[in-house]
């Protein structure tokens, strides 16, 4: 492991009021560097983990948007490293995962090994350490598909997507009581949940793990389920990328975006910067003791996938998306979250609009390709 310090150690002051201590595991990663950015800003101290997985880094020296703050080289499974890193630690807040679909069944004992066995041996050392209050990345893939509605038969939970629809264009799932097409509608946490790909299955098992934890010990745990989280410092050129990074590359190497499906899904897309936001705002409010509580992380302004490549293909002066039909097996339909949990229990609202924030994205610094 290395250890770098930070000549203010993350800016924070031992004498604001309510200033506490965190560490960020996965802090020198697209969403952890913002998380520790916007803490540091509002008077915390930071303590950086991050493993500087090749997946996720260009690298394995940290970024220079790190160099501010204090960061530790090493891995969340890493018991006596942890045992040592969390003393003088008020939260912690659990950034590091390895993420995006998988590409095949191949990586599952890798997604589990660094997301859920990361996750136990993280609490582990919480418990050991007395620390009780956690702050959880995970993610809308533990819904697996959104909130449907048919006409005639109210909130249904869908028949399963059948290649021979793809195949005919026909994208929008159906009702399991009459067959009719369904209308999206936005998902609330308390919605069943029924993730569809590893990734999905490792990050509903962070929060059950997490859960579990905080009924054991009377500890408390914020779990933030991230819709589709796009802006600067995102990896590039990697098929673990989110759709705004594949779509940015395409472009800057000249090339059309190109779309699955009808380029109608609907998804929400929110900036980085409030995610960073919404992870401050936790960190400074804990969560009732004895529990898990999900909120969801989003815009509360959703967009189909067709008009992200539309809007950066304008912003980036490329050439129009090409919608090439087909479909990822893991992929959903819709996914669109509703924001009033966030809202009402954080105080939490975006504020990066979709016109701004994308046209931003357009021309900001990405991370380094991954190494081969």
């Amino acid at each position: 492991m290395t250890y770098r310090l930070a000549d203010d150690h993350g800016g924070g002051s031992a004498h604001n009021v309510g200033a506490v201590r965190v560490l960020i595991t996965g802090g020198a990663g697209f969403i952890g560097s913002h998380v520790a950015d916007e803490l540091a800003d509002r008077g915390h101290q930071v303590v950086l983990l991050d493993a500087m997985l090749a997946k996720a880094h260009g690298t394995a020296e940290p970024p220079a948007w790190t160099a501010r703050h204090q960061i530790v080289l090493g891995d969340v499974r890493d018991g006596e490293l942890l045992d040592r890193l969390l003393t003088g630690v008020d939260v912690v807040c659990h950034q590091a995962a390895v993420v995006g679909h998988g590409v095949d069944p191949s990586d599952a004992p890798e997604y589990a090994s660094h997301n859920d066995y990361g996750t136990a041996v993280l609490l582990a050392a919480m418990h050991r350490a007395g620390l009780r209050r956690l702050v959880l990345a995970s993610s809308m893939v533990v819904y697996g598909e959104g909130r449907y509605f048919c006409a005639h038969h109210g909130v249904v939970r869908p028949l399963p997507r059948q290649q021979s629809d793809v195949d005919a264009a026909r994208y929008d799932p159906r009702c399991p009581c009459c067959g009719a097409e369904l209308d999206w509608r936005k998902v609330p946490e308390d919605a069943p949940l029924e993730p569809r790909s590893t990734y999905a299955a490792t990050k509903l098992a962070q929060e059950h793990l997490a859960a579990a934890w905080a009924r054991q010990t009377g500890g408390n745990v914020w779990a933030l389920r991230y819709h589709n989280v796009y802006g600067p410092r995102m990896p590039r050129d990697t098929p673990y990328a989110g759709v705004a990074s594949l779509f940015r590359s395409a472009l800057r190497n000249g090339q059309a975006p190109t779309v699955l499906e009808d380029g109608r899904q609907m998804r929400d897309f929110v900036h980085v910067t409030d995610v960073a936001l919404v992870n401050a705002l936790a960190v400074e409010q804990p969560a009732p003791d004895g529990t898990l509580e999900a909120v969801n992380v989003c815009s509360g302004d959703p967009h189909t996938v067709g008009e992200l490549a539309a809007e950066l293909a304008v912003a980036c002066h490329g050439p129009a998306p090409r919608i090439v039909g087909g479909a990822r097996p893991a992929d959903v339909r819709h996914v669109v979250a509703d924001p009033t949990k966030a809202a009402d229990l954080l105080g939490f609202k975006a504020q990066v609009e979709f016109a701004a924030g994308v046209a931003d994205f357009a021309n900001a610094p990405l991370r380094d390709p991954v190494r081969p």
